[in-house]
């Protein structure tokens, strides 16, 4: 299959041969950090355990819009997407996938295509609801029902683009730690998997807003809290425990008018299946 130029912004181009994705990158990758590969057969097993966490197989819910949040949820992943002027406290990654889907030559409404620039059509979740039934609002939904396994695609390739910045942010006398246990992940079967989900989850780990008393709750996080691990089934039951131990200091952490406690058990059930491996 031919090479296919992906987002500038990524610094990434990605070649398909074989069934398998491998990639050159122009970002300065460290030595000491596994680069990961992901053959279509995982590509495709990964979007639907993803779609099934999100969406819990409901097309619907592929398009959400909580009642305690400023913005609109997208696709598999539940990219968030700001309405124009909204405070984006949170990494806003729809418009990426708007690009992404550009790039890939895959056919998009032409009002997504200005709205990738203006922000989402709805300024609150009352218009977005009451939107459902609109044209432009299927046209969405339809399209992101269709391309589960590209925007699978997509997290891998943010993972890629990721590890090195995160390799670089953390402090130094942790470094080794955090990739010794990256690389751990990656060479274990399924291990793509917790990383790739957890990172589109909860995010990297990096932004200064993504805390609460000054703790975050990204990737960055997990790998740093995780105890020493080798390759295989082992490495996955300690990010799963970890990942749980900190999204539970997330919850402790949190302004208590949030009411974060309530989405607790979701979060737990999600990444208790981190544990085993779903290849």
């Amino acid at each position: 299959m031919k090479s296919t130029k992906l987002l500038a912004s990524l610094g990434l181009a990605v070649l398909l041969m074989g069934g398998c994705v491998q990639r050159t990158t122009e970002l300065k990758y460290p030595k000491d950090v596994k680069q990961p590969t992901l053959s279509q057969y995982e590509l495709n097993v990964i979007a639907e355990k993803i779609y099934q966490n999100e969406t819990s197989g409901k097309p619907k819910n592929l398009m959400f819009w909580s009642t305690n949040e400023s913005f609109a949820s997208l696709g598999i992943g539940h990219f968030i997407w700001y309405p124009a002027g909204a405070v984006k406290r949170f990494d806003e990654t729809f418009p990426l996938m708007i690009d992404y889907y550009i790039a890939k030559k895959v056919e998009i409404p032409s009002w997504l295509h200005h709205a990738r620039k203006t922000g989402a059509p709805w300024k609150n979740r009352a218009v977005f609801e009451a939107a459902r039934g609109d044209q432009e609002f299927q046209q969405l939904k339809n399209l992101l029902m269709n391309t589960k396994a590209l925007q699978t695609q997509f997290f891998f390739d943010r993972l890629h683009a990721s590890i090195p910045e995160i390799a670089k942010h953390v402090a130094p006398q942790y470094r080794k730690h955090v990739v010794d246990n990256y690389n751990a992940l990656v060479s274990t079967r399924g291990g793509l998997y917790p990383l790739i989900d957890y990172i589109n989850f909860k995010g990297k780990g990096i932004k200064a807003t993504e805390r609460y008393n000054n703790q975050g709750w990204g990737l960055l996080q997990v790998l740093k809290n995780m105890r020493p691990v080798q390759a295989g089934p082992a490495a996955l039951q300690e990010f799963s425990r970890t990942a749980q131990m900190i999204l539970e200091r997330r919850v402790r952490n949190s302004p208590p008018a949030n009411n974060e406690k309530r989405w607790l058990p979701g979060w737990k059930a999600r990444t208790s299946g981190y544990a085993t491996s779903i290849l």
